[in-house]
C-alpha cells in the first residue's frame, strides 16, 4: 500500500510528534492513501503560515505489512459509533491515551467538525451524528502512533507542492 504525508519538509525518517492541538487519533505520524488530500493539506498549511514562496512536499511511502506481525492495529472501516467515541476521546479528554501502534480510519474533515459541534452542543444525538456522517465521503487516515510502527514505512520519494 502507498501512503502520503503532506509537510513543509521532506520527511525521509518519520517521527512520532505531539501536536499543540488535539487530533482524531492522538499523537503520532499521520498519513493517508489520498495524494490529493495530503497535497491539499500542505497547500492550506503553507497559506495559513504565510509561506507563499516556500514549497511544500508530498512525501510518499510504501507501507510494509510484513512488519506489522506483532503490532496492535486498530481499524475503523467507517465513521461509526466506535470511531466517533475514539475520536471524541482523543479530541476532548486530555488524559486519554491509547496503546495502539497503528490506527486506520476516516479523517474528520471540516464538514465533520461542524457536525461534531452540533453533537457537542446537544443539537444532535449520537445516532443523528452517525447518520449525518454517513452522508459524507470521508478520506482515510493512517496514524503511526509508536516508534515501532514507523518501521513499517519505507520512504520512496518526495514531490514538491507549490502554493496555488
Amino acid at each position: 500500500m502507498i501512503l502520503y504525508h503532506g509537510s513543509t519538509e521532506i520527511v525521509v525518517s518519520p517521527k512520532i510528534l505531539a501536536s499543540s492541538h488535539t487530533l482524531d487519533f492522538g499523537k503520532g505520524f499521520y498519513t493517508t492513501t489520498s495524494a490529493a488530500h495530503a497535497s491539499k493539506w500542505v497547500a492550506r498549511k503553507l497559506e495559513r503560515e504565510g509561506l507563499y514562496a516556500k514549497p511544500g512536499y508530498l512525501n510518499i511511502y510504501k507501507y510494509d505489512e510484513n512488519k506489522t506481525r506483532d503490532l496492535d492495529i486498530l481499524r475503523f472501516d467507517t465513521a461509526d459509533e466506535k470511531w466517533l467515541d475514539f475520536v471524541m476521546s482523543n479530541r476532548n479528554d486530555p488524559r486519554f491515551e491509547h496503546k495502539h501502534d497503528i490506527v486506520f480510519g476516516p479523517v474528520a474533515n471540516d464538514r465533520v467538525y461542524a457536525a461534531f459541534a452540533l453533537y457537542e452542543g446537544g443539537f444532535l444525538d449520537k445516532t443523528g451524528l452517525i447518520a449525518e456522517l454517513k452522508t459524507y465521503r470521508l478520506v482515510d487516515q493512517v496514524l503511526f502512533h509508536t516508534d515501532r510502527s514507523l518501521e513499517c514505512l519505507v520512504f520512496i520519494k518526495a514531490e514538491e507542492i507549490c502554493h496555488e
